[in-house]
């Protein structure tokens, strides 16, 4: 169980956290890609989002980053960010909080990134206090969906158009699991969000940190 859209009052709950970005003079919005980079998807978003002149944010998963480092270099060097997902792609709810936090440094020191989103948008509290500390804690505004095998195409792109508007931070995962799906969604949305006058950028520290409030209350269940 997952909220597509989530509610205003749990972004309230948790200012430490990054849920969207509010850029009231012009209309923006922030694509995001979890679970890359892999061979297979990766080059292809970079492509897509660069028909748009689209830059958009990369939350890697340490391993890959490690494995496919030519991928790492091509996405900075095209414009696009990048943030930390983890080394394992762990689940914070499932883990202890000192193998956890190793875990996170390792993918930072991998990926070179103070951005940080937690797989599966799980936190225990402590875990929570403590990286609110030493890293941008990136959430969303909108979950596409495209990881649910129970949805298709249409309905991942139901739910980024019904629900995303300017400042949000939306979900997508560059994966074999949501391949088809983001396949078949991206150039659509670019398309949409383009017609109506949206630019697409990259979250950065210095964005982030622009925005930041007071530290995250430490419990989640967004995802």
């Amino acid at each position: 169980m997952y909220l597509v859209k989530t509610p205003r009052v749990i972004q309230k709950l948790f200012p430490g956290f990054h849920w969207r970005i509010e850029k009231p003079e012009t209309p923006v919005i922030y694509f995001t890609f979890d679970d890359g980079p892999i061979p297979q998807l990766t080059p292809w978003v970079i492509e897509q989002l660069a028909s748009f002149d689209a830059k958009g944010t990369f939350f890697c998963v340490g391993n890959n980053a490690r494995r496919y480092p030519e991928l790492m270099a091509a996405t900075i060097a095209a414009g696009h960010s990048v943030g930390n997902h983890t080394m394992h792609h762990l689940d914070g709810w499932k883990s202890d909080n000192v193998p956890y936090f190793h875990d996170v440094r390792h993918c930072a020191l991998q990926v070179k990134s103070s951005l940080f989103r937690p797989p599966y948008g799980r936190l225990k509290p402590a875990q929570a206090q403590f990286l609110t500390r030493h890293y941008d804690v990136v959430m969303w505004d909108v979950l596409s969906g495209d990881f649910d095998p129970n949805l298709g195409v249409e309905d991942c792109y139901q739910n980024v158009v019904r629900n995303a508007s300017s400042g949000s931070i939306v979900v997508f995962h560059d994966s074999l699991k949501a391949e088809e799906k983001l396949r078949g969604v991206l150039p659509r949305l670019l398309r949409y969000y383009a017609d109506l006058g949206y630019r697409f950028e990259a979250l950065t520290p210095e964005l982030l940190d622009s925005k930041k409030s007071a530290p995250a209350r430490p419990q989640l269940q967004t995802a």
